[in-house]
């Protein structure tokens, strides 16, 4: 089969690799009908992560070809979304709703999704079916929910986004949009999003955000602040991952309010004094889309919700490398690849 290999930073090619199998009971094995390429996988391609001839990609949509003698719920036809984190969604962390940190998690990813089959350990409690075969259209919206919709929901969630509250959006990549989306829904209805593109600004208020802010750091804070009568925003959603956007965060958040923090940590440290003082509630990590999936396919199976928008440009797999260089030199918000 053919799929995305990282070699070393910046340098993306696609290239024959083995065909998965079945390894144990519990796996399945799809074809791939849409992957792409997702913001986390810019820290190795820009040398800040180790990479070593890497199979890249963890976020997937597609068709059940083959599955293992264990499997019960997912059957070989059915077109499923899957989560970047394999659980078996029985263990008491899983059934607290934290499939990510399961007791016996696998990450996805690393068989490499950006490619035409991949091997899925945990089927059942991994992948969800959708009701039917979808329409073309719905596939970008549905590969959405298998990552960054999921990751932008629980964002939101963290950070108890709700009627009443005033939720502020650190990060205006595809997950810190879908967070947008995701309070939205919550019954928010006042939501900043912090933002400095055009083009993003405009799909941000297309999802739901009612302010923007143009400034970063303590200048963004003061703006939140200003906007929010000094007292900052109830709810923060940190969807960055770096030292600045987590103390935006943080200083953004009034006294008793709740960041939400879904941005992959780089370099990030909390200085405990400060944090003392601030008395927020900070929640987050590694999103467990599982939790969330059966809603969410629900509410874009019924076109509720259309988080597809955040795929500007799509492209077939065999030019992955120009859909990383696109997202890194921020032309694209996300790419799309079809194998």
């Amino acid at each position: 089969m053919r799929g995305v290999v990282m070699h070393t930073a910046g340098d993306v090619r696609v290239e024959e690799r083995e065909d998965p199998k079945i390894i144990e009971p519990t796996d399945a094995i799809v074809k791939v009908t849409a992957t792409c390429v997702c913001g986390s996988d810019l820290w190795p391609y820009r040398g800040i992560e180790p990479v070593d001839h890497t199979a890249t990609g963890h976020e997937y949509v597609g068709v059940v070809t083959e599955i293992g003698e264990q499997v019960k719920n997912i059957a070989v036809g059915d077109f499923v979304v899957g989560s970047f984190f394999a659980s078996d969604n029985t263990c008491e962390i899983c059934r607290a709703g934290y499939q990510s940190r399961c007791a016996h998690a696998e990450y996805v990813g690393a068989g490499g999704a950006q490619a035409q089959y991949l091997r899925v350990p945990l089927a059942d409690g991994t992948l969800v079916a959708t009701p039917g075969m979808p329409d073309d259209d719905l596939i970008p919206s549905l590969l959405a929910a298998s990552d960054v919709l999921g990751t932008g929901w629980f964002g939101a969630v963290a950070a108890e986004a709700g009627p009443g509250k005033t939720v502020a959006v650190v990060g205006d990549g595809a997950v810190g949009l879908l967070a947008v989306l995701a309070a939205k829904q919550l019954g928010t209805e006042r939501i900043i999003a912090m933002s400095r593109h055009e083009s993003r600004q405009k799909l941000a208020r297309e999802f739901g955000a009612t302010d923007i802010v143009e400034e970063r750091g303590d200048e963004g804070v003061a703006r939140i602040k200003e906007l929010t009568g000094g007292y900052g925003a109830h709810s923060v959603i940190e969807a960055v991952g770096t030292q600045e956007s987590m103390m935006q965060a943080i200083r953004s958040t009034r006294p008793g309010g709740h960041v939400g923090y879904v941005g992959v940590a780089h370099g990030v440290d909390l200085p405990g004094e400060e944090l003392f003082f601030a008395e927020v509630h900070l929640h987050g990590g590694p999103a467990p889309v599982r939790r969330f999936l059966p809603e969410l396919i629900q509410l874009i199976w019924d076109r509720k919700i259309d988080p597809g928008k955040v795929f500007d440009l799509t492209l077939p797999l065999d030019q992955a490398a120009e859909g990383f260089k696109a997202m890194d030199e921020r032309r694209a918000i996300k790419t799309l690849l079809k194998p």
